[in-house]
């Protein structure tokens, strides 16, 4: 055979075993998307359950919060009476609605300057290794974050009892007042009262943030400020603090918005008396759709209240990020 005729017998092999290799690069590239399509489609099935559930008890309640919030509903009968903005401007009007406002950010403002820098003297105290036992300081700092808040109004409530309670008794035994003390059905107290039980139960979770916060400084850095003869007090000025300054902020936005979830702590306590002085903006939605001063419920008026509250908490929490993405190149200049 010629050499012209072996080349031309072996282009044809070649054209005749082509579209045999091209079908099986297909039918195997087919056969990997089916791999992967099955892996990722079992994958998402048990996000399934978890889906279903974030909808029904999430996206759901918002909607429908927002659209209550546009009729006269009592909470049974029909969606009928439509009112529109009715409802916003009712609660714009209400003075009740801007004194629990203004007890909602009280809470905040508490938290922010006595909790914070509070939390961030103990985490500087514990955070010493010469200490002793400071694993069993913060368990106790620590433990009233993980308490039921009911048990612990209902053991701050005997306390404070007026009527024999351990600590009107003690007051009166070191002859610091000379009658018990109405904490808790006083419009003067009740709300400082709840507030200060509220920061003690909180105060071990901002701890937590400012220790490890304290655990991302390099201990080479204290070393070097040692060998310079720096004392605890410099160190403390022109090292510690300036490194954590990226991390406050972070931590202030953090205490700042769960301070607003003091419904519990303030519904077993005082549930807003004496005559609403301890009264915040989850009491007083509260107070509207479940237990009316009137005979008749007012998840209307109760939704649009929640939902102006939900947007001044929403700018709180895009003011959060703006500051927490601040605060993250802060530390990656550092």
């Amino acid at each position: 055979m010629s050499l012209p005729d072996t080349r031309l017998l072996a282009a044809r092999q070649i054209s005749q075993a082509a579209p045999v290799a091209t079908r099986r690069r297909n039918s195997q590239a087919w056969l990997s998307t089916r791999r992967t399509v099955a892996r990722y489609a079992l994958d998402y099935l048990f996000l399934v359950p978890m889906l279903v559930l974030f909808v029904a008890f999430t996206i759901w309640p918002i909607v429908a919060t927002w659209i209550y919030s546009l009729y006269s509903w009592d909470g049974y009968e029909p969606l009928q009476k439509f009112v529109g903005l009715a409802n916003f401007a009712e609660a714009a009007r209400d003075p009740g609605y801007w004194t629990a406002f203004a007890h909602t950010f009280t809470f905040s403002i508490a938290a922010i300057v006595i909790q914070v820098p509070l939390a961030l003297i103990i985490a500087l105290v514990l955070n010493d290794r010469l200490l002793y036992a400071r694993n069993l300081y913060r368990i106790l700092i620590f433990l009233p974050v993980i308490t039921t808040t009911a048990v612990i109004g209902v053991v701050f409530d005997v306390l404070l009892d007026p009527s024999g309670g351990a600590v009107n008794t003690a007051l009166q035994h070191a002859h610091i007042t000379p009658q018990p003390v109405e904490f808790l059905s006083s419009a003067n107290l009740a709300l400082p009262t709840v507030i200060g039980i509220k920061l003690w139960k909180d105060l071990g979770i901002t701890m937590i943030y400012w220790l490890a916060a304290l655990q991302t400084i390099p201990s080479d850095v204290y070393e070097a400020a040692r060998m310079d003869g720096a004392n605890a007090w410099r160190t403390l000025v022109h090292i510690t603090l300036p490194l954590l300054r990226p991390f406050a902020a972070i931590i202030v936005l953090l205490t700042l918005v769960s301070s607003f979830a003091a419904f519990d702590i303030v519904q077993v306590m005082t549930q807003g008396g004496p005559s609403h002085a301890s009264e915040i903006m989850e009491t007083y939605i509260f107070r509207y759709a479940f237990n009316p001063e009137s005979s008749t419920p007012r998840f209307g008026f109760a939704s649009a209240a929640g939902v102006l509250f939900g947007l001044a908490v929403l700018g709180l929490t895009l003011l959060q990020g703006a500051m927490a993405r601040r605060a993250g190149s802060m530390r990656g200049a550092h």
